[in-house]
């Protein structure tokens, strides 16, 4: 079940692949994701000493957060993966000029995990066609539901 998403990545990056990650998170943080008060839209993930962080996530902490944590929206997240995939990630990364970005949040089995993209960018040129066909796509399917209501 997914909590948030980010749409933004689609629109910037073609994403090559997808990973899923547990997210490090605190008590507080947890019941505010399911709460629906997390946003990844301007997050990127970075490896560093053979771990991944998740940098820019902001977590809106719940006005019933405990009065004896003070919350920082925007600290940065450790992610956990396998040895092997970040490994693999960091060559990507590293050799091929892909960028990591987060994709969404999600709750599979009452874990929160976050599915991470390798990403390579899109140019401008390639934005405007994928609004092309988004377009024509959206345009196809109104003619087809405008001609099947004159048909019957």
């Amino acid at each position: 079940m997914s909590i948030v998403t980010n749409k933004k990545a689609f629109h910037d990056y073609f994403i090559e692949e997808q990973f899923e990650a547990g997210i490090a998170l605190e008590g507080w943080e947890i019941k505010a994701i399911r709460a629906g008060r997390a946003h990844v839209k301007e997050s990127y993930v970075i490896l560093r000493d053979g771990e991944a962080f998740i940098f820019g996530m902001h977590v809106t902490p719940l006005s019933q957060a405990s009065t004896h944590v003070r919350p920082d929206p925007v600290r940065t997240r450790k992610l956990l993966l396998h040895a092997a995939q970040i490994e693999k990630l960091i060559g990507k990364v590293e050799r091929a000029g892909f960028t990591l970005v987060p994709i969404d949040l999600h709750y599979p089995r009452g874990r929160d995990k976050a599915q991470i993209g390798l990403a390579r960018g899109k140019k401008q040129h390639d934005k405007r066609d994928a609004e092309k066909d988004r377009d024509w796509q959206r345009e196809k399917a109104r003619l087809m539901r405008v001609g099947q209501k004159t048909v019957n």
